[in-house]
């Protein structure tokens, strides 16, 4: 069957909890307590481990079969206007995104700051400047640059999971 990224994305979710709760369910009934003169019987959960360890299997299968198919499509596909595979598109925007949040952070700097006296040096007369030792109009600029690079990239992508389709086994 035909699904996009962004739909086998999903299918992997279901996919995940419903393992998760076939987990659940046998941790709540492989095992049981009965107290001292009570019937086991009577307090018995219903259980059956053949079945049960083979639904968990075919639940992994499929797990295995969607994550490959996602993989391959990830490392195949490329987008055009980065000239970059999908999960090399799934690298760089981190690297966009700290790149961002570090040049935020030195375009919000004043030139010249005064430095808090510490703790140990309150009686000192002596004041400290820090200065910004870079041009901060240059990282505003740069800035601007890789938060609208960002944008481009994410959407670039967000078309690809959207609309390129992969064939998935399941």
């Amino acid at each position: 069957m035909k699904y996009t990224s962004a739909e086998a994305a999903k299918l992997l979710r279901k996919l995940n909890d419903e393992h998760s709760s076939l987990l659940l369910m046998e941790g709540q009934s492989r095992e049981f307590l009965a107290a001292l003169g009570e019937d086991p019987e009577s307090v018995r959960p219903a259980y059956d481990y053949a079945e049960t360890q083979k639904k968990l299997e075919e639940n992994e299968e499929k797990i295995r079969r969607v994550k490959h198919a996602v993989n391959v499509f990830n490392s195949t596909h490329v987008i055009a206007e980065f000239n970059m595979t999908i999960d090399e598109m799934l690298v760089y925007l981190p690297q966009l995104t700290q790149r961002a949040m570090k040049l935020n952070e030195m375009k919000s700097r004043l030139p010249k700051t005064r430095e808090r006296a510490s703790a140990y040096n309150r009686n000192s007369s002596v004041i400290d400047y820090r200065y910004a030792n870079y041009d901060i109009a240059s990282a505003a600029a740069d800035y601007e640059k890789v938060t609208d690079l960002l944008a481009k990239a994410q959407t670039a992508l967000d078309v690809i999971n959207n609309t390129e389709t992969m064939e998935i086994d399941i």
